[in-house]
């Protein structure tokens, strides 16, 4: 463990001016705080915090966040208070313990709970000063350090999947690679044992007969130097976790994955970096495909440098990265190297844009499940470049469609997203966007999101961005739903209602708002019988919802489907058709045609007299079709749904035989009217048999 005098002097030596006073401080009363606590290898609990400063001092950190770091787990772990932090250390140092702070038992009923509930917090206090991810990364890398020491083996397991999942890819996020890696590592050899132990003892059998990586480093730098480039190379293994991911995304074994090896090739200046590249590629054939510049088009977290791979000494596949010393700094340390104590133009409220993401995505997340599954979308590894018509780089994940770029430029734009031009061609939304495409969204004030982009968005913000919406809609209009069944309720009763009636019934039926109350009716959280008799008490006594039948018709028209009610797929209802609502508690009403077979098995459920409104128009209808298997048959039966002006959504060829075919087809119409008129002039074709609604 680092003594006091040997940590202060640590930070003055690269920060002389340095607060000393503030370090001294901060070691006596953490010491003193955490006392005889221990650790579970044994040690004195304090040497936990003072190792977490010590890797901070290997960054060069700040003195403020040097002390943070070793106060970091005085206000949960011992009696020390946040009004005691900020006295003796300031406001800086007091908001950065309580962002770094673990918090404190969570009564939550799941782990997604809890491990939601701190990431919450934690990202809320990261957006405010970035210096508590540094603190927190350090914190996390010391305890994966000591993860052995813990005896129960689920315990272990669940920090080192955190470690993978959160701590690893924020790591990536801000440039830290050798904090990723070592945590990577040593998650790796908790979560894969087997895997690690296998590769662990396949890295040390290569090593056997001579040091392959020292060969080829010396022979990569006097290659550089005969064309004049002074360049420091050194060579190292791919990490263990890094090999077993290529392995299971390629699907080959060790022995077939060739690129197990990388070099690093550090030169003066950045027309250097080239100039070896290209000796590089003259001397040894370049793998096509694996050649990435960092320098003209840097990654998100601003690393930079130049990638190659290839073909050195026949079919021995190497990986080789040239860059300048700054870029290496950049490379090793990422964020931190802006927070060494020479940078002061960086300020402690400091944003990076993917930051300000993971904010957002976390003020529109509805569950844990979903803030976790948004979040790690957002710290999505594998990135693909794409353009704004202006030149402005968007970096996206793989896989990104025209509506995440749009969500990566402005959420108002991805709101308003109606169609993409990719390389000034106009494509659908669901188009998988390449690395390189220029991407220009094309938008409509009309436009709102839609519940199908679910289907292809795939970057966290967009999802929640889209489910955000979807929620907002479908409480609107399940209150709107609401507010006709409860004026149906209210008619029923055998007096007008007073002024105090609603909030009085609110309080009798334990709901927040008027708005709560038309969601529950809407819902069935309530029976109509249980909001009369809390509106009027004695009104319904005794009675139930099959004894209080309805005045009048329920339209929903203005009301979308999928929102606060559900078109039934067994029938398929269009406007026109006679209609009834199938209510079960806390799902959205099923809509029926009267005649539906499937309204006869749900005798248990509470039955709704609905009603399309005036002039409703617009359906989906599925009809059957029997054709004359003869050529052109289809094709006739596509040409009177085209004059019909009806619009086919999808086919499905259900039966076939020598005489006929049958075919099952999704159509657009506006109202049974239309329906039944296409229906007939379909019967009235040469070349089909029958016709019927499915």
């Amino acid at each position: 463990m680092l003594r006091q005098y040997e940590l202060v002097d640590r930070v003055l030596s690269y920060d002389p001016n340095a607060n000393e006073a503030l370090l001294n401080r901060a070691y006596v009363f953490s010491m003193h705080a955490h006392g005889s606590q221990k650790r579970a290898s044994g040690d004195p609990y304090f040497s936990h915090p003072i190792e977490v400063a010590g890797i901070l001092t290997d960054l060069h950190l700040d003195d403020e966040t040097i002390a943070t770091a070793i106060l970091h787990d005085t206000i949960e772990d011992t009696v020390a208070t946040p009004e005691e932090i900020l006295a003796k250390f300031g406001p800086s140092v007091a908001r950065m313990v309580d962002g770094v702070t673990k918090l404190s038992k969570i009564e939550a009923q799941t782990e997604s709970q809890r491990a939601a509930e701190n990431l919450r917090k934690f990202l809320l206090a990261m957006s405010d000063d970035i210096r508590v991810l540094l603190v927190k990364l350090a914190d996390r890398l010391h305890n994966m350090r000591t993860l052995h020491h813990i005896a129960k083996p689920e315990k272990r397991r669940r920090i080192a999947k955190e470690t993978m999942d959160i701590y690893a890819p924020l790591a990536e996020r801000i440039g830290m690679y050798e904090f990723m890696k070592e945590m990577q590592t040593l998650a790796f050899r908790e979560l894969e044992p087997e895997a690690y132990e296998s590769i662990t003892r396949r890295l040390t059998a290569l090593k056997e007969g001579g040091d392959r990586i020292e060969k080829i480093g010396a022979g990569l730098e006097q290659l550089l130097s005969r064309v004049g480039i002074e360049a420091t190379v050194s060579g190292r293994e791919k990490h263990p976790y890094s090999i077993w991911r290529k392995m299971s995304e390629r699907h080959v074994s060790l022995d077939q994955l060739s690129d197990i090896m990388a070099f690093r090739a550090i030169v003066a200046n950045e027309e250097e970096c080239y100039r070896a590249l290209g000796a590089i590629h003259r001397k040894w054939p370049m793998v096509p495909g694996r050649f990435k510049d960092y320098i003209s088009t840097p990654k998100r977290n601003g690393y930079r440098s130049l990638h190659t791979s290839v073909f050195h000494a026949g079919d021995n596949r190497i990986e080789i990265q040239i860059r300048t010393q700054e870029m290496h700094a950049q490379a090793e340390h990422g964020l931190a190297a802006h927070w060494s104590y020479k940078q002061n133009a960086v300020r402690p409220d400091t944003q990076v844009r993917w930051i300000q993401d993971l904010v957002e995505i976390l003020e529109n997340a509805e569950s844990p499940e979903e803030l976790l599954e948004h979040t790690k979308m957002a710290m999505y590894q594998d990135r693909i470049f794409a353009f704004t018509p202006r030149g402005e780089l968007i970096q996206l994940p793989k896989g990104a469609t025209p509506i995440d770029f749009a969500y990566a430029v402005h959420t108002d734009l991805g709101d308003q997203a109606v169609g993409a031009k990719v390389n000034g061609r106009v494509l659908p939304l669901r188009t998988e966007i390449a690395n390189g495409d220029q991407v220009q969204i094309l938008r409509s004030k009309a436009q709102t999101p839609q519940p199908n982009w679910l289907n292809f968005a795939i970057t966290g913000k967009a999802r929640a961005a889209i489910r955000r919406h979807i929620r907002h809609r479908e409480r609107d209009e399940t209150v709107a739903l609401g507010h006709k069944l409860y004026d149906d309720i209210v008619a029923r009763l055998p007096v007008p209602l007073g002024t105090e009636a609603v909030p009085d019934a609110l309080k009798r039926l334990k709901l927040t708002d008027e708005g709560a109350l038309m969601e529950a009716i809407a819902r069935q959280q309530v029976t109509d019988a249980a909001v009369m008799e809390a509106l009027m008490p004695g009104s319904a006594e005794g009675a139930d919802t099959a004894m209080l039948p309805q005045l009048h018709a329920i339209s929903i028209k203005g009301l979308t489907p999928g929102m606060a009610f559900n078109l039934a797929e067994c029938c398929r209802p269009v406007p026109g058709d006679r209609i009834v609502g199938v209510r079960r508690p806390g799902v959205p009403i099923e809509v029926h045609g009267i005649t539906c077979a499937m309204l006869a098995e749900g005798e248990d459920a509470d039955w709704v007299d609905l009603a399309w409104g005036d002039k409703a128009e617009g359906g989906t209808a599925r009809v059957n079709v029997t054709l004359k298997n003869e050529p052109g048959a289809l094709g006739a039966v596509a040409t009177i749904i085209g004059a019909h002006k009806a619009n086919i959504l999808g086919i499905r060829m259900d039966n076939r035989d020598t005489t006929f075919h049958t075919n099952t087809i999704d159509l657009e119409v506006r109202d049974a009217t239309h329906l039944m008129k296409l229906l007939a002039s379909l019967r009235a074709a040469d070349a089909v048999s029958a016709a019927e609604r499915g």
